[in-house]
């Protein structure tokens, strides 16, 4: 059995170019879906999170529209109440990389608001890069690559290729105009090349020992990719 470390963002809220807070957190499927198969996989998740607050579910996240009704809604809310560990997070400043077998980021908007900018998460991050670690980040999680600047002052992903929550999406979804920035620009401007898949669908890009995912739906593909490189 191996430790894997999920870093969840600690925001509840983003905010939006007029100033607005709009009310965030983690996503619940980008969540619930790894934890499930890596802890069937018989894997020990421990959950980290900066300053160790306790993590906030985006409540847009467990509504039936988003869930593909009201049965998958209700199952995503009830398994997020066994995720025990989202309630006793440890402090990300205080992680210690050699103590896990790999590393996964879910998204939601938070990512946006804090690991966008959290120097310790870069830091961690650019460390499991270089490790080789199975390092995994989907949807809007992405957004924590941008605070993961080498000593030259280039982001340690640039060249690297991923996925992650596109424009289009972004628009889809209604904020894009409301937005102080869109992850897919940020990224690009760092130097990453963002491979962008359909629209909601399950898209996974794998470079080296970096696995990301698009979107949702592509929490739980993502999550196999892992396992796979766990053995």
């Amino acid at each position: 059995m191996s430790k894997i470390l999920f870093v969840v963002t600690g925001a509840d809220t983003w905010t939006l170019a007029d100033g607005t807070e709009h009310p965030t957190g983690f996503w619940a499927e980008e969540a619930v879906a790894p934890y499930e198969a890596f802890r069937a996989a018989g894997h020990e998740v421990v959950v980290a999170t900066p300053g160790g607050v306790e993590p906030t579910v985006d409540r847009a996240s467990l509504a039936p529209e988003v869930n593909g009704g009201q049965e998958n809604a209700d199952r995503l809310a009830k398994a997020l109440e066994s995720f025990a560990e989202l309630r006793h997070p440890v402090r990300l400043e205080d992680v210690r990389l050699d103590d896990y077998a790999a590393v996964f980021y879910p998204g939601g908007h938070g990512p946006m608001e804090d690991l966008a900018v959290n120097a310790d998460s870069g830091r961690l991050l650019a460390a499991a890069l270089e490790s080789g670690r199975p390092l995994g980040v989907v949807c809007h999680g992405p957004a924590a690559l941008l605070a993961a600047v080498g000593a030259d002052g280039g982001n340690v992903f640039a060249g690297y290729e991923v996925a992650a929550f596109t424009n289009a999406e972004e628009v889809q979804g209604g904020l894009a105009d409301r937005a102080k920035w869109l992850l897919q620009d940020r990224l690009t401007e760092a130097g990453v090349t963002v491979r962008a898949g359909e629209p909601w669908a399950p898209h996974v890009v794998t470079d080296r020992n970096l696995v990301t995912g698009q979107n949702p739906a592509s929490s739980a593909p993502l999550a196999e990719e892992l396992l796979k490189r766990l053995g």
